[in-house]
Formats: C-alpha cells, structure tokens, sequence
C-alpha cells in the first residue's frame, strides 16, 4: 500500500508524515495533550519528546512501506495547519481485506466536519483503490462524537466488548463497528493456495 500524493478534499489534505515532520508532530501532541488524554492509553513524559516523535514516525513510515497501515495526518488545506490524523492499521489482506480505523482532531478544529470530510475520502481511497473489505472502529460508549460520527459514515454497530482497551490508566469497554465496502462484490479475487512444506 502505498500513497505517492496526498488525497486532497475540499477543505483538507491527506498525506503521510515522514521523520522530517517530528517537530510538527510534537508540537501537536503538545497542543493536544490534555484534549485527548481521556480517549488515549496513558502516557510516559518521552512519549512527547522529539526522539520519540522521531521514532515513532520511522516506524509508521516502515508499516506503511510494508502494506501494513496506512497512517494519515489530516491538514487544513488553506493554512497547512496538521489538524489531526486517522490511521488505518492491522491491514490484513488474503481472506480478510480489512483493517481497524482510529483517528483523533485537535480541539481547535473540533466541531467543523473535518473529520467526517477527511475519513469519506480515505474511506474511499481504501475501498476504491486498495480494495478493502472491511474498515473496523471502535468507540468508549461515552464518546458521543465517534458514535455521531461513525453513524454518519454509515458505520454499524456489531458488538460490545468489554475491558476491551486500557484506555488512561483504566480498562474501557467498546462499542465495536465496522464499515463494509458496498461495491466488494464487483472486485475480483484469485484463489489462495497454501503449501505444506
């Protein structure tokens, strides 16, 4: 999987951060630390620091190069202000054709359609251009933006887990849904054969 230019929406633009961009992402999380720190799994202080920042970028950079997410920073289009990110891991191809979808905005542009706006053209580009099956998101019950939002974007609900994630020091049960693409019966598939050797 990979994305060699940005998916542009009216308002945004999509791409892929590289470890040039760790100063960007740090000041974000900076910004952003208090905001989402009751959606996030607690964090050490050098989860902020710029090494980490590094690090975790080379490591997004490689899971993207090898098929296996695809990690999205989302910028206002006008202002190039990074405004959040969704990121689509644990793809899984073969029988599967799926992925798990988590995203975050940064409170200063929370309440404006980004979000919605930037996972429809994601959403698109996974089933129209990598030819997924399966989006997966999840949500904490009390949080009634991702629920209003994923009801939007026509995602249903399919279970209920609980202590799924421990999620600010406390494990957090899930409401658990899933997006299907509604044109996957038209995309051809060859028979996988497995050898024994």
């Amino acid at each position: 999987m990979l994305l060699t230019t940005p998916i542009e929406t009216v308002r945004l633009q999509l791409r892929l951060l590289t470890s040039a961009d760790a100063l960007l992402l740090q000041r974000y999380l900076l910004e952003n630390r208090n905001h989402l720190a009751c959606w996030e799994p607690l964090r050490t202080e050098d989860f902020y620091g710029l090494t980490q920042c590094h690090f975790r970028l080379e490591v997004s950079s490689r899971n993207q190069a090898n098929g296996n997410a695809l990690p999205l920073a989302i910028f206002i289009a006008d202002t190039q202000e990074l405004a959040g990110f969704c990121n689509f891991s644990n793809i899984v191809r073969g029988h599967f054709q799926a992925c798990h979808l988590g995203y975050a905005i940064a409170a200063k542009f929370e309440g404006k359609g980004y979000m919605h706006e930037a996972l429809q053209a994601a959403i698109r580009h996974l089933f129209e251009h990598e030819g997924l099956h399966r989006i997966m998101a999840n949500y904490i019950p009390g949080n009634l933006r991702s629920a209003a939002l994923l009801a939007r974007l026509k995602f249903q609900t399919e279970g209920y887990a609980s202590a799924y994630l421990c999620i600010n020091g406390q494990w957090r049960d899930h409401v658990l849904t899933a997006l299907i693409n509604p044109h996957y019966q038209n995309v051809r598939h060859t028979a996988i054969s497995y050898s024994m050797r």
